[in-house]
């Protein structure tokens, strides 16, 4: 496409504003008509003029704006040595840049005991060809070296985050996120890091497909994954482990007494992770010669000779790790003995202060003492732009042994101090990223806090979920809820990390029933009724909103009340029950109005509407979303008057069909224009916002419109909808879209595809288990037949629709139904 289609494209959309802007003008309806003409013909052409390859489906892309990825850690300061091994790795390399593109993506596996370097290596090494990987770098610590490796799942949720893909509906298991990883990385060049890795199962879910990604891997054993270069990395040499020492402790000590300094590496058995930390110590211990530290450090083994002590970590770094210890201050090594006590993977630098109860500066200078002491490490900046820290494996079960020196009680007060951190740190983020959940007319505290908390989120999603366990097992019941109920609002409002919401959720239900507090556990339940909903146990979600409120309404929380009344609403609505619903909806209406909340009130109005448009009522859903959006447009509520302008678009669209069934063609060519520029705009809000799971809700909705003059792009419309849907892992979106796919091709007369479509859809809601929607998709099936002239072929699937609606309770669903079964019948 060349520069002047979307200039073009811009000017068509402004035209298009102020033509649209029109129709509200005191204009005869001729003027009118002649202006709708005008500006639906400006936007055809210009769309058709500004398309590339109509035909050809596109490709997932990253959110506009969005930079590429680069979560590599960084490069060791005193990195040393590894020539040879930086050679065979750039041979490797240079080696796949001449292989053809259809081979598969470049693995190598760097494997050795645990402290040889391997992550050292790895990281330096994929600085030096990041320029080669324009899509970004994605790192993960597998932690293969502790209890608890990290399960696959998590780090493809992880890197699919990092691309941007936002997973507004559960993906599924392992077998689905492999799906959409594949997708995902299809066309790009991508260096992926796997940092610890316990076993090749860990491993492979996590290479992708395309020969442009490379994946670097370190592990403690060989891994025999196929089609991999593998390369053991041994110690370092004695000249290498001077060189080390020298680099950290200065050349000058290192001249002065030779001899001692290869006893110092001799005594670290040539281990760089040992060296390392000797030489870290010389450095912050001036006063001390060579001749000195090789000394200690031979006393110290001697010791650690005469101890039972566990075979986890080497003697040499043991020793060293315990010379380093000792020489350190006291506040120092509680620091280290208490960070090993956290089960996050790695923490922000206010957690030292925290640890310590001291002031954040002052924890920070402890932290950075045991990073020159190499006691501690750097694991990268994450989203937020925030250093993070963390222990190797090896110092942290050194640490994890001593840490019952500690009293028990400091101890446990100490992780209460970082867990209430954590605790107003996710409150905060879910207050700027959803107001509305945490009180009455809320209001963000910072500006852009949106986006602020998204990243926040994705910085610390591991670290919380391993906190709020924590917290879960020391019985800290008021913690545990806290942190629990800030998790759930997060990803609520991000639709995001399904299966930790769902854990997360159960554990804050737990902590609130333990904790005896009614008001917490009714809110812990709508928290949980909320992803159960979302994740399709619609009737686990019922039971959990209904004890909502029923406590609610015993407590006397009139606000909380109303939104349990509106999750069972909504809950009843998306099963298909629309009756019940309905007196749901309306009780929450009015009980927001009563209580002055006029979002809560507005979106209420909008599932309200939503439902009358399910019950084909589009002149009482219009009026509904006209008062919806007065509030939002008033209110600033920008993603919100997005999502209500997507369904302001359908119903005008509804009213449109209508209008030219009953044979005025003006008035539904005026409808059906206005439908377009709604649905365009709610589509271009989301894109600014980068929301693409709502955008493809827009495109879906405008292939519904029902425009007898725009059938074609309609369905092109629908086409994209399903393969952003598809990329993203949407599965029951899919399944809707086979529905609007099966709508489009009918209105075109392509009758045996529109089937086929329809008959995809049925299958599909009957996986998900979703019996409104497959009763629906088997009516609309009997009906295509109708209109086709298969009265015989459309009995079977109206009578199963039946069967289902009646199932439901759904008397509008059985209504439509049994007048189309009437049709066939007088056939």
């Amino acid at each position: 496409m060349s520069w002047a289609a979307p200039v073009s494209a811009g000017l068509a959309a402004a035209a298009a504003s102020v033509l649209a802007a029109s129709v509200e003008w005191d204009l005869p309806p001729v003027a009118k008509i002649g202006v709708t003409a005008a500006a639906a013909v400006l936007v055809g052409l210009t769309t058709w003029a500004t398309t590339e390859s109509r035909g050809a489906k596109p490709q997932p892309r990253l959110e506009s704006g969005a930079l590429s990825p680069d979560h590599w850690p960084p490069v060791p300061e005193h990195f040393t040595g590894r020539a040879e091994a930086l050679a065979e790795l750039r041979e490797v390399f240079a080696a796949r840049k001449k292989s053809s593109d259809l081979s598969p993506p470049l693995v190598v596996s760097v494997y050795g005991r645990g402290g040889v370097g391997k992550s050292a290596l790895m990281t330096r090494f994929g600085q030096e060809v990041a320029n080669s990987f324009h899509d970004g770098r994605l790192y993960a610590d597998l932690r293969g070296g502790v209890d608890a490796p990290v399960r696959p799942e998590e780090v493809l949720i992880g890197f699919l985050r990092a691309l941007d893909v936002r997973l507004t509906t559960d993906p599924g298991g392992l077998e689905e996120l492999r799906k959409l990883w594949l997708t995902w990385t299809k066309g790009r060049r991508i260096l992926i890091g796997l940092d610890n890795a316990h076993d090749a199962q860990q491993v492979k879910p996590l290479i992708p497909a395309e020969p442009g990604c490379a994946v670097l891997v370190t592990s403690r054993a060989p891994l025999f994954l196929n089609g991999t270069h593998d390369t053991r990395l041994g110690v370092f040499s004695e000249a290498h482990g001077v060189e080390l020492v020298a680099r950290l402790a200065g050349g000058a000590r290192v001249v002065d007494d030779l001899e001692a300094t290869k006893e110092v590496v001799r005594l670290c058995d040539y281990l760089p992770l040992a060296i390392n930390i000797c030489g870290g110590r010389l450095a912050t211990r001036e006063q001390w010669t060579m001749r000195e530290m090789a000394g200690r450090l031979a006393d110290t083994r001697r010791r650690l000779d005469l101890l039972e002590v566990a075979p986890t970590v080497d003697k040499s770094v043991r020793a060293s790790v315990q010379l380093s210890y000792d020489d350190c201050t006291g506040m120092q090594r509680r620091l280290l003995r208490l960070l090993s006590a956290l089960t996050a993977p790695d923490v922000p630098g206010w957690v030292a202060g925290e640890l310590l109860d001291i002031s954040g500066l002052d924890g920070a200078d402890q932290l950075e003492a045991l990073i020159d002491a190499q006691l501690a490490e750097c694991s990268g900046t994450d989203q937020t732009g925030a250093m993070r820290y963390r222990l190797h494996d090896l110092v942290r079960v050194f640490a994890a042994e001593l840490a019952g020196q500690d009293e028990e009680e400091r101890r446990r007060a100490a992780i209460e101090r970082v867990l209430s951190g954590y605790r107003r740190r996710a409150e905060e983020a879910a207050q700027n990223r959803w107001p509305q959940d945490w009180s009455r007319a809320g209001r963000p505290s910072v500006r852009g806090g949106q986006v602020t908390a998204a990243n926040w989120l994705n910085a610390e999603r591991l670290a919380l979920v391993a906190l709020i366990h924590l917290a879960y097992q020391l019985r800290l019941w008021e913690l545990t809820w806290g942190l629990a109920r800030a998790f759930c609002s997060l990803c609520h409002s991000l639709r995001a990390y399904w299966a930790d919401w769902a854990a997360v959720a159960d554990l804050g239900r737990e902590a609130a029933a333990h904790s005896g507090d009614r008001r917490s556990l009714a809110i812990a339940l709508l928290d949980s009724a909320a992803v159960h909903g979302g994740l399709g146990l619609r009737e686990r979600a019922l039971d959990e909103a209904e004890r909502a409120l029923e406590t609610f309404t015993e407590l006397g929380e009139s606000w909380w009340a109303a939104r349990a009344m509106r999750t069972i609403g909504m809950t009843l609505f998306n099963d298909g029950h629309l009756d019940r619903a309905q007196d749901y909806l309306v009780g929450a209406i009015t009980a927001f109005k009563g209580e002055e909340d006029l979002w809560w009130m507005a979106r209420t109005q909008r599932n309200l509407a939503e439902m009358r448009m399910a019950e084909r009522r589009p002149t009482e859903a219009r009026a509904l979303l006209e008062d919806s959006l007065e509030v939002f447009k008033r209110e600033g509520n920008r993603y919100s008057e997005a999502q209500t302008l997507r369904v302001y678009g359908e119903v005008l669209a509804a009213q449109a069909r209508g209008e030219h069934r009953a044979g005025d063609h003006r008035k539904a060519a005026n409808l059906f224009t206005r439908a377009g520029f709604s649905l365009d705009r709610a589509a271009e809000m989301f894109r600014q916002r980068g929301e693409l799971w709502e955008e493809a809700r827009c495109l879906r909705a405008a292939g519904e419109v029902g425009d007898p003059d725009n059938g074609l792009r309609e369905l092109d419309f629908v086409r994209r909808a399903e393969d952003i849907l598809v990329a993203l892992g949407d599965s029951w979106g899919v399944a809707r879209s086979a529905v609007s796919a099966g709508h489009a091709l009918g209105r075109l007369g392509r009758t045996e595809e529109s089937a086929q479509e329809l008959r995809r859809a049925v299958q599909e809601f009957e996986g998900l288990d979703d019996r409104w929607w497959m009763a629906r998709s088997l009516r609309y099936l009997g009906q295509a037949h109708l209109d086709a002239g298969g009265r015989a072929a459309a009995v079977e699937p109206l009578e199963q629709a039946r069967d289902i609606y009646r199932s439901l309770g759904n008397e509008a669903g059985m209504r439509r139904t049994l007048e189309l079964l009437k049709r066939a019948e007088v056939g």
